[in-house]
């Protein structure tokens, strides 16, 4: 018999989903590796920085302008760096051709960021109330 990773339920708009206990990311990306398996491969390590440094960027404007309160985005950017730095690479995993606007990988990029921050913070991933990938992460950004 296969062994089988553990896993949490994450709860998003569309319902329950099961999650990798130990993964990074969220439901929408769980969803998009059941719908979106076209090449078997993985978002190019610079189109990861690109999107990291956005929402970097991001995080340190809205803090600025009060938007964003300091935990959250001290959390948001501490994660990014990591990311930038080559941390927890292996947990982008959608495919390269996730639709065609690319809300897949920016949903996966939200959940990594969110769910790290959140485990800075001393949280379990997936604790949408202390910081969401939608409303914190994404914040001030078009959905893709």
């Amino acid at each position: 018999m296969e062994d089988e990773r553990p896993v949490r339920i994450e709860r998003d708009s569309l319902g329950d989903v099961e999650v990798p206990v130990d993964a990074l990311y969220g439901p929408q990306t769980a969803r998009a590796l059941v719908n979106f398996t076209v090449t078997g491969q993985h978002v190019h390590p610079r189109f990861v920085e690109a999107y990291v440094l956005i929402k970097k960027a991001a995080a340190l404007a809205n803090s600025e302008l009060g938007e964003l309160d300091g935990e959250r985005a001290r959390s948001i950017v501490t994660a990014a760096d990591e990311v930038l730095a080559g941390q927890h690479r292996e947990h982008f995993v959608v495919d390269p051709i996730n639709a065609g606007a690319g809300t897949s990988f920016n949903m996966n990029t939200n959940e990594v960021l969110a769910n790290r921050a959140l485990q800075l913070m001393g949280r379990e991933p997936g604790d949408l109330e202390a910081l969401s990938p939608n409303d914190h992460v994404n914040m001030a950004q078009s959905t893709n």
